[in-house]
């Protein structure tokens, strides 16, 4: 069983920039396309970034340009470095993990990301 656990997130100003971290129980990353998504208060949850067990990077058009999706299999880490942080980026951050040829998948606890003056 997959354990996903988030760090990073807190409060920033706006143009400000945060650095999540998912640390996985394993070494997944060759058999896991890698996630991140994001919840805001009342609306659904959205895809931000993906990263394939290959290293290909996919990207919201909303944060294209601003966040990087990064991995490091020897430390079974993900990452989420976001940059020119906007109030519209105010969410719950959640790390997700998905088995490239099963159901398998995984979810993160969650981390709170709040752009706010």
């Amino acid at each position: 069983q997959v354990q996903l656990v988030e760090s990073g997130g807190g409060l920033v100003q706006p143009g400000g920039s945060l650095r999540l971290s998912c640390a996985a129980s394993g070494s997944i990353f060759s058999r896991y396309t890698m996630d991140w998504y994001r919840q805001a208060p009342g609306k659904q949850r959205e895809l931000v970034a993906a990263i394939t067990s290959g290293g290909s990077t996919s990207y919201a058009d909303s944060v294209k340009g601003r966040f990087t999706i990064s991995k490091d299999n020897a430390k079974n880490t993900m990452y989420l470095q976001m940059n020119s942080l906007k109030p519209e980026d105010t969410a719950v951050y959640y790390c997700h993990a998905q088995h490239d040829w099963s159901t398998n998948n995984a979810w993160g606890q969650g981390t709170q990301v709040s752009v706010s003056s």
